[in-house]
């Protein structure tokens, strides 16, 4: 007998009514560029629209939301690459608590000052997210800090669902939904609600080539350590965890397949989001348009893909917009 999945359906929903009035329900527009190269409507869910920027507002709200008063009152902390921590300030203030956010020395400026902005307390803890909860988790112990992590929670989960059944209710008859993939919060709720509502409805993670924690895990068939490197897609980086509880499981079980990107494939993404579409996203937000401009994506039916989010650094976006397909790359850079 199967055991049940770490988040449910039902566990979805309930966060989708937790969350309502909190947050933008956002729109799905069709993309006339992308609907014919693909010869299928493509629909493109502009959750970067979002308040804070991104998709992570939704898991971090629930979270706190889900929180005693108690918990509240004492304060919450997590590891960020950078939206998570914005999302998680941005709630925390919501409710009258405090939010430390631990981050590494990889995050963007541009991130970190967002969330001092929000009223956070910022630690800047090494050169990987593994250091940054290392430091996460001392806090826990030492000064009594509800931990509230950006993917491997039901309740973070639970909220990144919502953006499924807003996928399903706006384009019902979505065949293909590519969504970005790091630590598997966002791809593992959105599948969950996704298959929950139409079941023969594919979901495939994008992420880029370099430091895929989730790939390189699932291959491996547990959890394993990855190296990070600085990347246009910065906010899908950082490992899953080795004690992993949620995600690991989910994605392994619900996702069709994972694709990879390159750094020039994601810069393509990003200049045909802004060229074509005219939006500005962060290169995360736009591995699922960079995959379909790449090929690797299988059509059998209307594609929606999330832009997940636009809190990228304006000068490294004109930089890409200028041509640029690999800022971290230091001979082409020269």
């Amino acid at each position: 007998m199967t055991a049940a999945p770490p988040v449910a359906i039902e566990e979805i929903e309930a966060a989708a009514r937790r969350i309502a009035g909190r947050m933008l329900r956002t729109p799905l527009v069709l993309s006339s560029a992308l609907g014919e190269r693909c010869g299928v409507p493509v629909g493109l869910k502009l959750e970067h629209y979002q308040t804070t920027g991104s998709f992570k507002l939704r898991g971090a709200t629930n979270a706190v939301l889900s929180l005693s008063h108690d918990e509240r009152a004492r304060g919450v902390v997590a590891a960020s690459t950078g939206n998570h921590g914005r999302a998680l300030a941005h709630a925390a203030k919501a409710q009258g608590s405090v939010a430390t956010i631990c981050m590494s020395q990889l995050v963007p400026e541009n991130k970190v000052s967002e969330i001092r902005r929000l009223g956070a307390d910022v630690r800047i803890v090494g050169k990987s997210q593994d250091e940054a909860q290392a430091e996460v988790e001392r806090l826990v112990a030492q000064r009594g800090l509800v931990m509230v992590p950006p993917f491997d929670h039901p309740a973070v989960v639970a909220g990144q669902g919502t953006l499924g059944l807003e996928i399903v209710e706006q384009m019902p008859d979505v065949a293909t939904v590519l969504v970005p993939l790091s630590g598997g919060g966002l791809a593992a709720g959105v599948a969950a609600a996704v298959k929950a509502r139409k079941p023969t409805a594919r979901v495939i993670g994008i992420t880029m080539e370099r430091g895929a924690a989730m790939k390189a895990s699932l291959e491996a068939g547990k959890p394993v350590l990855v190296e990070e490197y600085a990347s246009l897609a910065d906010s899908l980086g950082g490992g899953i965890g080795l004690d992993n509880h949620v995600t690991f499981r989910m994605c392994r079980e619900l996702l069709d397949d994972i694709v990879l990107l390159s750094e020039a494939e994601i810069a393509a993404g990003m200049r045909h989001a802004y060229a074509q579409e005219r939006e500005v996203v962060e290169g995360a937000g736009a591995v699922g348009i960079a995959a379909i401009l790449t090929g690797k994506i299988e059509i059998d039916g209307p594609i929606a893909v999330i832009l997940s989010g636009r809190n990228v650094d304006m000068g490294l976006h004109q930089r890409v917009m200028n041509g640029q397909d690999d800022p971290f790359d230091k001979e082409a850079a020269a």
